[in-house]
């Protein structure tokens, strides 16, 4: 057998995958451009890959492969008709970042709450030392328990941050883009509801038609001026455009995403004009990517190449 991962590095430099070795021949590359991957992929059985497409133009050659395994949970990169009709079989992963994406929407969400930025600078640049009195909490924040925080995306992640949302006393609803997950505990409300009752609004949904642009200026515009938006879903749902105006005009107080429409960021992207960290924090989609979730997620793949080697 022979493995082929074609971009290594996007699993984090930090991971041991020795074991995949006993499978038999293993191949590394750091990242595979499309040309490269037609190239690598001829002798390959299993391929493992995260955002290389995987289609004809990449694997028109690979004449022994049998299995793909996708280091995500998303399939967009698969041809899933075209592995159908070659009949290559294919595995993606769910589950694995649960808590990690999760915390991360906690830790942006406290960052902007709290004016963390603004709080270490006051100390960072000097303005503690010898100041007048011990306190200095010039910008105010409120506390979890008196806000509405809305979900969007009531999919195991989203049910996460319900669960942890309601460990703050937070009063949980939310509003579900497919009409296909509910939850008792939580309420339930419609997208005009959620908009301009909420207080904290964070995204867990998947990139669908109707998902798409879900968050433009319209939205915005009906949104609390005190509202804080959290992206951990996909960057599209969110036109950056209409955000960074809505950040600039004051609409919201502030945002925190770790997805964008194009990455890496694109030079263009408006939201790059956005210097002031106390109204935005931009992480480089990094939510899902605990050492504990990735070694989660490899371990899952590792156990799928097993289970269909039996």
């Amino acid at each position: 057998m022979k493995v082929v991962f074609l971009d290594r590095k996007s699993l984090g430099a930090d991971l041991d995958l020795e074991r995949f070795s006993s499978f038999g021949e293993v191949e590394m590359y750091d990242f595979s451009t499309t040309e490269e991957a037609a190239q690598r992929t001829q002798d390959a059985d299993v391929i493992i890959t995260n955002k290389v497409p995987m289609n004809a133009s990449t694997l028109g050659n690979a004449s022994h492969l049998k299995l793909i395994c996708v280091t995500a949970t998303g399939i967009n990169n698969l041809d899933v008709p075209y592995l159908e009709e070659r009949g290559i079989a294919w595995r993606n992963v769910a589950g694995y970042s649960t808590e990690t994406v999760a915390q991360h929407t906690f830790a942006m969400a406290l960052y902007l709450l709290e004016h963390l930025n603004y709080y270490d600078c006051y100390v960072k640049e000097g303005r503690y030392v010898n100041d007048r009195i011990f306190t200095h909490f010039d910008r105010g924040f409120h506390e979890l328990s008196s806000m509405t925080w809305g979900i969007v995306g009531l999919g195991a992640i989203g049910k996460r941050v319900a669960e942890l949302a309601t460990c703050f006393h937070s009063n949980v609803v939310y509003y579900s883009t497919s009409g296909k997950n509910h939850d008792d505990r939580y309420r339930e409300v419609d997208w005009e509801t959620l908009l301009d009752s909420c207080d904290i609004i964070s995204i867990h949904a998947p990139l669908t038609p109707e998902t798409n642009n879900l968050f433009q200026r319209e939205a915005f515009q009906k949104m609390k001026n005190s509202a804080i938006l959290i992206n951990v879903g996909r960057g599209p749902i969110v036109n950056e455009a209409d955000l960074a105006w809505a950040l600039e005009e004051g609409e919201i107080v502030g945002a925190g995403l770790d997805v964008l429409a194009v990455e890496p960021m694109a030079e263009d992207n408006p939201l790059r004009r956005i210097t002031d960290s106390n109204r935005l924090i931009i992480t480089p989609h990094i939510a899902w990517a605990s050492i504990e979730a990735r070694t989660r997620l490899m371990d899952i793949v590792y156990h799928q190449i097993e289970d269909f080697l039996k």
